[in-house]
């Protein structure tokens, strides 16, 4: 039996008697055709390509392994912005601590009631850039979202929308087993800033699909929460018109099992795509960055950077590929993936890839792991500053690059000072 024909039987066991959730027609066509990709590609196993790092069982078994929602008396982040709250609580929208959801240059409306409708833009994007992302590579876990997901939120963007919109993830139940699709369309010259915050859940699958159109911008910053044993899957798939831009940054500090993807296609002349993250991992840590960008037009710009912190046993992983189609000239791709390793018990591992059918290109992609500046201690010891501020210093420099590419420069302060805070709780 091949290993297809092993996972298939696998799923087609696990997913006996799954049926996708009630909608309108053309809902259910698309929860329908996605149900049926998953069998058809099975659920993840540690045997595929892009899950050889990750274990994904706990992804996909039925049970949900227990997680504790993780006490603390931090202030919220992003508390002090000016913003458009959007609370769900282990997946459910909570209306009373949300603000009206309308609101300027832009429309919000619930997934739950979206899927009544029966007719309704988001019909053209709903799972429509998720389908494009499974090639070449599965991505059964985001199939499986677009099947079964039951709320999320839904925008269109007109203008320039003068505040952000916050998405925040409360997590109350220890087997909470939350499943969210979110829309965005972005539409011509638009522009507007999505945050995301909390750990949503003990077991997270996340899916958020953008849709740019030319001249449009898509600003992203996302912070996934404190809880030490939550588990969760997460997929950003964008597609980018003429001269627009999409810039994303993921934060994150605890978590038993995180692995972020994101697939972005640049499909306009002139467009521009920055991913990064930058996550501190300590002990039972174990953090997946998996990225795909898609050059298909003339001029475009790409930036990967990615920074992890890694002790106590903690793992990182970076899968990063470009890939530059014929005709896709003077391409400027750019991929940096570098850890951090603070004992000889955490490891990083690093699969960067270049994929290029052009001959006008100027592609980079590089990738380290090392070991605390041993001359930048030093120096800082030689002034009298102890060891442990100094290693968080030197920790906070390496990050700082990554947090670079927020272009607010509000947003990337929040983040640095969060990141001070825990980093000098840890020290306590």
């Amino acid at each position: 039996m091949s290993l297809l024909q092993a996972k298939q039987e696998a799923t087609a066991a696990q997913l006996s008697g799954t049926t996708v959730p009630a909608g309108a027609g053309w809902i259910t066509s698309l929860r329908e055709d996605a149900l049926a990709r998953v069998r058809q590609m099975g659920l993840p196993t540690r045997r595929d390509e892009y899950w050889k790092y990750t274990r994904p069982e706990t992804l996909v078994e039925a049970a949900v392994k227990p997680a504790a929602p993780f006490k603390h008396d931090e202030a919220p982040l992003f508390d002090e912005i000016n913003r458009l709250k959007i609370v769900f609580v282990d997946g459910v929208f909570d209306a009373d601590a949300s603000d009206d959801l309308p609101g300027e240059n832009l429309t919000i409306e619930r997934l739950a009631d979206v899927a009544q409708a029966d007719i309704h833009w988001a019909k053209d994007i709903y799972g429509a850039l998720e389908t494009k992302g499974q090639t070449p590579v599965d991505r059964p876990l985001a199939a499986y979202n677009t099947a079964m997901a039951t709320d999320g939120v839904v925008i269109r963007v007109t203008g320039e929308v003068s505040r952000p919109i916050n998405l925040i993830y409360k997590h109350e139940s220890d087997v909470s087993d939350v499943v969210l699709h979110h829309v965005v369309k972005v539409e011509e010259g638009g522009k507007v800033t999505l945050l995301e915050n909390g750990p949503a859940a003990a077991r997270f699958n996340n899916v958020l699909e953008v849709e740019i159109a030319d001249k449009a911008e898509f600003h992203h910053v996302r912070a996934q929460g404190r809880d030490h044993e939550r588990r969760a899957a997460t997929h950003m798939f964008t597609r980018l018109g003429t001269e627009s831009v999409f810039k994303s940054f993921t934060l994150t500090v605890n978590g038993v099992l995180t692995r972020n993807d994101c697939v972005i296609e640049l499909t306009g002349d002139d467009a521009i795509a920055h991913v990064a993250g930058a996550c501190v991992g300590d002990g039972d840590f174990h953090h997946d960055d998996t990225v795909f960008i898609t050059h298909d037009a003339v001029a475009c710009e790409s930036r990967q950077v990615f920074k992890k912190v890694l002790r106590n046993g903690a793992t990182g992983v970076f899968q990063g590929k470009i890939l530059v189609k014929a005709g896709a000239q003077k391409t400027d791709g750019y991929q940096i993936s570098q850890s951090l390793l603070l004992d000889g018990d955490s490891q990083f591992l690093a699969k960067p890839e270049l994929e290029i059918y052009a001959d006008d290109v100027a592609c980079s992609h590089g990738s380290t792991s090392g070991a605390i500046d041993e001359e930048g201690l030093f120096y800082l010891r030689a002034r009298g500053v102890p060891k442990d501020i100094a290693t968080d210093l030197l920790t906070l420099a390496f990050l700082a690059e990554a947090v670079d590419e927020i272009e607010d420069a509000d947003l990337a302060g929040e983040i640095l000072g969060r990141l001070e805070g825990w980093l000098e709780r840890r020290r306590g």
